[in-house]
């Protein structure tokens, strides 16, 4: 089974402990998720990471594949000025899934190569390489097309992965609604809890389709950063045997934050 791992996190900087700081205390249910989280990560024994974010060069027709020799991180921009990360490419893997692209034309892909991560992918990362310090990773950003093509792709990459023989994990980075409170990064949206509590539902239930049934309009409403990489990982689900395990959501700062990782079977 080249898919050992496959889970959901949420990417808040301030789940990092310079910039939390005290306010890390309302995000405890999240940050003892994430450390859970790495160590079930652990356990499974990965080879490679493929992590899609929705944050990165989102091109409107084609899903990005980062393919930089290595990649770099810090978070600055957040008053952090100690921290940096560095990680390598899992180059081979990511020309194996180019090639069957290239060769098939099945998912719009393009390749980028930009050294720098933001913190759609460098805060999961942080988390779940506490002891995987030199694993490579495979970073995908999504893109603009309709949901049918997100799952698609997710199909796409399943196959890919499966013919390499390696042992992966799959990592979708993914906050929900910022709109569920009056001081919300994104205002407030009455809509914002509803949609929440549909993602959360249907990834219990494994029901991946009504993550496509949500109208982009109320997607949009409640700025959620992330519906796409969860329809994105529905895709590479869809054929493995899963059970869904909510480790923990929770939204103190207006945004939505899920944490949830699905037992392969």
């Amino acid at each position: 089974m080249p898919i050992v791992f496959a889970a959901i996190t949420p990417h808040p900087p301030v789940l990092i402990p310079k910039i939390g700081k005290d306010n890390l205390k309302k995000l405890k249910k999240t940050e003892e998720a994430m450390k859970s989280l790495e160590q079930q990560l652990y356990a499974a024994k990965p080879e490679s990471i493929l992590i899609v974010s929705p944050h990165g060069q989102v091109f409107d027709e084609s899903f990005n594949i980062n393919f930089s020799a290595e990649y770099k991180s810090n978070f600055k921009d957040f008053g952090d000025f100690e921290l940096e990360l560095s990680f390598k490419s899992d180059y081979m893997s990511i020309q194996e899934i180019r090639a069957a692209d290239e060769s098939n034309q099945e998912a719009p892909v393009v390749m980028t190569s930009p050294e720098e991560l933001d913190y759609g992918f460098s805060v999961p990362l942080y988390f779940l390489t506490q002891h995987l310090k030199n694993i490579p990773i495979i970073p995908i950003t999504h893109s603009g097309l309709d949901y049918q093509q997100h799952f698609k792709f997710g199909n796409f990459l399943y196959r890919e992965l499966s013919r390499i023989n390696k042992r992966f994990a799959v990592i979708a980075s993914a906050d929900l609604a910022h709109t569920l409170t009056k001081d919300a990064p994104g205002g407030y949206s009455e809509k914002a809890k509803e949609f929440d509590q549909k993602v959360v539902t249907a990834i219990k239930k494994k029901d991946f389709a009504a993550l496509q049934k949500i109208s982009p309009a109320e997607a949009a409403e409640v700025k959620e950063d992330g519906l796409r990489s969860l329809i994105i990982l529905s895709g590479v689900l869809e054929s493995l045997n899963i059970e869904p395990e909510i480790l923990s959501y929770e939204g103190p700062f207006g945004v939505g934050y899920l944490v949830s990782n699905f037992k392969l079977l």
